[in-house]
C-alpha cells in the first residue's frame, strides 16, 4: 500500500477508497510492473538526495504553491515547469477540470493554456484546503536535462522576433551589462542577446539580488520543491508519452483524455545543446553547472559529456 511506501509518504486515497498504486497492484489491467520500478528508482533517488543536501526542512509559503495546478475532480497536482511540455500538460489539466467544455487538448490554443484564470493554483486555497490536497492528492512534477532546458528557453525567448517583451525586458538589461560598446539600436531593442552574454547574466551576483529568476531558467528545484513536495510521479520528458498516459491511467482519466504526442521538428536536443556550450570557457561551464547542480542531482541527469569542467 501507498501509506506504507516510505518513498512515497503519502495516503492517496482513490474513489474506490484504496490508493492509486494499490490499485495498480491489484489490477490486471495494468501490465507495467518494469513503469512502476521506473518510478520507484525515480522518487527513492529524489528522496535520498534531498536527505543528504538538504540539512532543515522549512514550511511551505503560499508562494511557494503558485506552480502547482490543481484538478479536484481526479485528486491532482501538478507542478509545471516551463520549457518541460507544460502547454501540453496546461491543456491536459483544461480538459480534466473543465467537465467536458473542452474535449481535445489540442484544440485549445497555447495561449488560452497560459491564461492563469483557466486553472486554479494551489495557493489560492486556504491553508486547511492546501494541507489536505498536499496529504491526499497524487502529486507529479515533469522534469528535463537541465542544459537542454535552459537552451531550450533561451532559443525561444531569446532567438525568436516574436518575443519582445522578453527583448525588452531581460535583452536590453543583459546588453547593457554584458557586452562591451553595444549599439544603440542593441540597447534599445534587446533582440540579438548572445548565449554566452545570456550565461553571463544568470551568473553575475547582481540578477537575482534584483529578483528572483524567470521561471524559464528557474530551477526546478526551486520553482517545485520537491524536497518539501513528496511527488508520487516525476515524469521525464525524455519518456514524455510513456509517463504521461502512466499518470492518467492512475487518476482513472477518461480513456479518450490522450495526451499529445509532440510533431515539433524544432526541439532542443543534446546536440543542439552541446553546440551552444561550445564557445563558453570551462570556467563559466563550471560556475553555471554549479548553478542548475541540484537539478541534475535531483533528477539524476548525469554531467553531459560536451562540457569541458572534469
Amino acid at each position: 500500500p501507498a501509506a506504507e511506501d516510505g518513498a512515497m509518504r503519502t495516503a492517496w486515497q482513490g474513489k474506490a477508497g484504496r490508493s492509486p498504486l494499490q490499485a495498480l497492484y491489484e489490477s490486471d489491467q495494468f501490465e507495467q510492473s518494469s513503469l512502476q520500478a521506473v518510478h520507484q528508482q525515480r522518487r527513492e533517488l529524489l528522496s535520498n538526495v534531498c536527505s543528504r543536501y538538504t540539512r532543515k526542512r522549512r514550511l511551505l509559503r503560499p508562494d511557494d504553491l503558485r506552480h502547482l495546478v490543481v484538478d479536484d475532480t481526479h485528486g491532482l497536482l501538478y507542478c509545471y515547469v516551463p520549457k518541460v511540455a507544460c502547454t501540453n500538460w496546461k491543456r491536459v489539466m483544461m480538459v480534466l477540470t473543465g467537465q467536458g467544455k473542452y474535449r481535445d487538448p489540442l484544440e485549445i490554443p497555447a495561449n488560452e493554456a497560459h491564461v492563469s484564470s483557466n486553472l486554479r493554483t494551489l495557493s489560492e486555497y486556504s491553508i486547511p484546503e492546501i494541507n489536505h490536497r498536499l496529504r491526499s492528492y497524487l502529486k507529479f512534477i515533469f522534469v528535463r536535462e537541465p542544459f537542454e532546458r535552459l537552451v531550450s528557453a533561451y532559443r525561444n525567448k531569446f532567438t525568436r522576433s516574436y518575443n519582445t517583451a522578453f527583448h525588452k525586458r531581460y535583452g536590453t538589461k543583459i546588453i547593457r551589462r554584458h557586452r562591451q560598446e553595444p549599439s544603440d539600436k542593441a540597447l534599445e531593442r534587446g533582440d540579438d542577446v548572445r548565449f554566452e552574454e545570456f550565461v553571463y547574466y544568470l551568473l553575475d551576483p547582481r540578477t537575482q539580488r534584483e529578483e528572483p529568476f524567470n521561471e524559464h531558467w528557474e530551477r526546478v528545484h526551486s520553482l517545485c520543491h520537491p524536497c518539501i513536495v513528496h511527488y508520487d510521479v516525476v515524469g521525464k520528458y525524455e519518456t514524455l508519452v510513456e509517463d504521461a498516459n502512466y499518470i492518467l491511467q492512475l487518476v482513472g482519466a477518461d480513456a479518450s483524455v490522450k495526451f499529445p504526442s509532440s510533431s515539433k521538428t524544432t526541439r532542443t536536443t543534446d546536440d543542439m545543446t552541446a553546440q551552444f556550450f561550445q564557445d563558453i570557457s570551462p570556467f563559466y561551464q563550471r560556475r553555471l553547472f554549479n548553478l542548475y547542480k541540484m537539478d541534475y542531482l535531483l533528477f539524476n541527469y548525469s554531467i553531459p559529456s560536451y562540457l569541458r569542467i572534469r
